[in-house]
Formats: C-alpha cells, structure tokens, sequence
C-alpha cells in the first residue's frame, strides 16, 4: 500500500501562509498609505541632499572664480573693482572664502591707511569660530598690529601672550609685538628674554630673527650665548 502523504504538515504549512497573507493585508491596510508616504518623503529627502551637494560644489566653483578675478584685480591695483565681489564673499557660507575675503578687504584698507577698518575686518576674523584657530590668531595678530598705537601696552600683552610661546606658528609675529609692548612698560628683562628666544628659534622666520638679534643685544644679552646654553 501506498504510504498517504502527511496532511497535518500540510495542513500547518497552508494555515501559516494564509496567517502571513492576512497579516500582510491587515499592516496594509492600517500602515499603507504611511508606508507610501515614508518611502517618497525618503526620496524627496536623498534627491534633495543631492541637489544640496551639487548646488555647494557649483557654489564653491563660483565662488574660487570671483577669489582668483578679484585677486587680479588687486595685483593691478583695481581694489574699487575688486570691491564689491570681495563684499560679497566676505559673506559666503565656507569659512575658507569668508577669512580670504575679509583679509583681503582688510589689506586694501591698509593701503589707505584705514588702520581702524582694517583692524575691524581682522577682528571680524579673529572672531569668527567657524574658521579654523591658525587664521583667527593670525588675524588676531595683525588686529592689533593695525590698532598697536591705540592700545595700553598691557592689553597688547594679554592678547598676544598666548600666542608668544615657543612651538606656536605664530611666535616670532606675536613675540616680536609682546617684547615691544615689553619695553614700553619699563620691562626690558622679559623683552629681553623673549627676543632671545626669538633670536634662536628655528622655526621663527629669518626677518624676524634678524631683528631679534639686534634688539637683543641691544638690551645686553648674547643670542649666541642662550643658544649654547640650550
């Protein structure tokens, strides 16, 4: 005989397939339109990042093409014509156009001998958290290199002294500025000792070395004998 097939199993399997399809068409009916919904405003959201991502590089391209013109036109002495794209990219939305421009406007300002608005825009930089610390203390620098002769000696001190340490990129620009302020405070110990320090880094550009040497011995102490000693 025969062995019959075994109808129990069968039988299970078909009432779980029917428990699944109605399960199925239960979640559809209550959650479907919410699916449909979910899933476009998930497309909307990608297609609009992309969007978004092509809209920036297009932005950025624009944006580098205004730098590089407005640039030539600084190097011909056109800063009027300059002028207005460098406004406007004083503005945008990359930090590194934004610090770019603003340093620029602030250098033709120099060239007219507006240290007051220039200082302005270097400060609008140095306070810009957006743009990376290197370029804020830089800018901090020649803010008050712009203002030097309208600030207290200690002011000039307590803003710069942070950067005057050695191992900072920017030691020999902030030292040099710190030493001075130094001396005009009747403290020429410790304007002495820091254009020593200057006088034999390495990593502090040869103009400002050079200088520091001088002042050096100026105020009595030997580059050459701090740097055998260290």
């Amino acid at each position: 005989m025969a062995v019959p097939p075994n109808t129990n199993d069968a039988f299970v399997r078909e009432v779980d397939e029917e428990l699944r399809r109605d399960e199925l068409v239960n979640v559809w009916r209550r959650f479907g339109r919410w699916i449909v919904v979910a899933v476009i405003a998930g497309l909307a959201v990608f297609g609009g990042w992309l969007y978004w991502q092509h809209y920036q590089q297009q932005r950025a391209g624009n944006e580098g093409e205004k730098l590089l013109a407005s640039y030539d036109q600084l190097a011909a002495n056109k800063d009027a014509q300059a002028a207005p794209a460098l406004a406007e990219l004083g503005t945008s939305s990359s930090p590194g156009y934004r610090a770019t421009a603003k340093f620029s406007q602030a250098d033709s300002l120099l060239k007219k001998n507006d240290l007051k608005g220039a200082a302005a825009k270097f400060a609008e930089v140095a306070g810009d958290t957006a743009i990376a610390q290197p370029f804020r203390d830089l800018a901090l620098i020649r803010q008050t290199s712009a203002e030097y002769d309208t600030l207290k000696p200690q002011v000039v001190v307590d803003r710069l002294r942070p950067l005057a340490q050695k191992g900072n990129p920017w030691f020999g620009s902030a030292g040099e500025l710190v030493a001075i302020a130094y001396l005009q405070m009747n403290r020429p110990e410790l304007a002495r000792t820091l254009f020593n320090q200057m006088a034999v880094d390495d990593g502090v550009p040869q103009s400002i070395r050079d200088r520091a040497v001088q002042m050096a011995s100026t105020l009595g102490a030997s580059a050459n004998q701090e740097k055998k000693a260290q």
